[in-house]
């Protein structure tokens, strides 16, 4: 059966919204094609973004926000503790309007290297270029991870079937070494493979070992996708209009082997219609030569966060009724 889902991210800006993006999640992506998720608002704050809530599961680590990021500190700051305590409103949000609820469930979690590419050292640069600083991050979000779907397996207990959606939007620029330093004027050394695989093992296997499915998600343009399922991801969730040619190949191999993939191919800010959509499905898959499987999950290219809330909706339901026709 082919699913539909959203990648996380809705248009808003406060708690009223946000309750009305969950109650428009579980009511666009309804069992037993739907894959609903907890919605992230990144409209609402620094705290409400994939880095404020990362730093939100990750306890055992201390930010605090300060003009130019998140940096490490000595103490946990007040804005990481709003940013927790946020979090898990919105969690209370998702319980309550869940009640009842049987079926498979999503949440989203930013990976180890878009993290570490993102936070910073005191007084200094990036956690990324500090091999010591940057383990260190992705060990504790590792762990917070872990934590986190235990709280979302008892707080949805009909949820037969868990997935956590990575995302690492920078990964590619990691890789390459172009992430541009503090200054502007340099980028930091590139990671190697060995290393970049790691970080995200860990990741992956606290997911694993929490009962739930790792996939990762990214719409950026060279995503290695041979590396993320090399590191043990078991979905992909891709943009089908950046696809390269490599990459076609991949995603092939991981449904032929029994695993996910999201594919992209609805635009977020711009509507599309349902025999377009279906068309470029049809068109992807005769291109592969393969038939729509239990592996194929639709849903829009990236986060909905820059849509109108119209097509936030319109999104969600026209993911499902695509996969009901492909189904």
């Amino acid at each position: 059966m082919t699913l539909a889902t959203g990648i996380g991210s809705h248009p808003g800006d406060d708690d009223v919204h946000y309750a009305q993006a969950v109650r428009l999640v579980l009511g666009e992506l309804p069992q037993p094609t739907g894959l609903p998720y907890v919605p992230e608002m990144p409209g609402r704050g620094a705290g409400a973004t994939m880095t404020g809530r990362a730093l939100a599961l990750a306890t055992d680590l201390a930010f605090d926000l300060q003009p130019p990021g998140w940096p490490l500190t000595g103490a946990e700051g007040i804005d990481q503790r709003r940013a927790r305590s946020q979090l898990g409103q919105d969690l209370d949000q998702v319980e309550e309007q869940s009640q009842g609820y049987a079926g498979a469930f999503k949440t989203q979690v930013i990976g180890p290297w878009t993290l570490a590419a993102t936070v910073e050292r005191p007084r200094c640069d990036l956690t990324l270029a500090d091999p010591g600083a940057r383990r260190e991050l992705a060990q504790a979000l590792a762990e917070g991870v872990r934590r986190h779907v235990a709280d979302l397996r008892r707080r949805i207990p009909g949820a037969d079937r868990w997935v956590v959606q990575v995302d690492e939007p920078a990964l590619p620029l990691v890789l390459a070494g172009r992430v541009p330093t503090a200054s502007g004027f340099h980028s930091h050394r590139s990671v190697e493979p060995p290393e970049a695989s790691a970080a995200l093992t860990w990741v992956f296997d606290a997911i694993r070992e929490s009962g739930a499915e790792p996939w990762v998600h990214s719409c950026a343009d060279d995503t290695p996708l041979d590396l993320l399922r090399g590191a043990g991801a078991t979905g992909l969730a891709v943009d089908l209009a950046r696809l390269g040619p490599a990459d076609h190949d991949h995603l092939a191999s991981a449904l032929e082997a029994g695993e996910s993939v999201v594919l992209g191919v609805l635009p977020t800010t711009t509507t599309m219609d349902q025999a377009t959509a279906t068309q470029r499905i049809h068109r992807w898959l005769d291109m592969l030569g393969i038939d729509p499987g239990s592996g194929l999950v639709i849903s829009p290219a990236c986060g909905l966060v820059d849509a109108d809330h119209a097509w936030a909706r319109q999104a969600l339901a026209l993911a499902t009724t695509v996969a009901r026709g492909l189904g």
